[in-house]
């Protein structure tokens, strides 16, 4: 049985033209310095189409490496072993990427409890109630800050998927997400 928040739209296919990676744990064990330079890479693979304006290319890289880097970023965070894989493509005017990782039971509540408060309401509303909660209370590791900013002042939308997690208590949950690029046509 899996379980959807979001939009379900999101979660049908990626694309024709999708670029995969895979961040393996191992030796180098998988921290933050590592979904920085993988969004930077998704984000420059993803600008280059848009180099012809300098303009254009600064704007699709930074929105692309922002939304990229928070997705990663709460993989490694929350992830109950395993790899992390990263997949991204931009059709049209549309980037989208998705992330599917593994979480244990607990996280996985948790997480579906914020889902649930956050899918909810107005982002840019929530958003401005988490800043004022998390100054008052000083409890910003599972806010929802990323994902609301990125919902308020991106426009990005979000879908996830979780998946049942019967072996060892690991739950796989996929993250989708999709911001509008500008068009190349333009």
């Amino acid at each position: 049985m899996t379980t959807l928040y979001g939009l379900a739209d999101l979660t049908i296919g990626t694309g024709e033209n999708v670029t995969r990676l895979r961040l393996f744990e191992g030796p180098l064990d998988l921290s933050f310095k590592h979904c920085g330079i993988t969004a930077d890479f998704v984000a420059e693979f993803a600008a280059l189409r848009y180099r012809a304006s300098r303009g254009l290319y600064r704007e699709v890289r930074h929105n692309i490496g922002y939304v990229t880097n928070e997705l990663i970023e709460n993989a490694v965070k929350f992830r109950q072993g395993g790899e992390i894989l990263v997949e991204a493509s931009i059709e049209a005017n549309t980037f989208r990427a998705k992330v599917s990782n593994f979480i244990d039971k607990a996280a996985a509540e948790r997480f579906q409890h914020l889902l649930s408060e956050i899918t909810t309401g107005d982002p840019g509303d929530l958003l401005i109630e988490r800043i004022e909660a998390n100054a008052a209370h000083a409890r910003a590791s599972e806010s929802g800050l990323g994902l609301l900013t990125l919902m308020s002042d991106y426009g990005a939308h979000f879908a996830w998927v979780f998946g049942s997690g019967e072996q060892d208590s690991k739950i796989p949950l996929e993250t989708y997400a999709s911001i509008t690029v500008p068009d190349i046509s333009n």
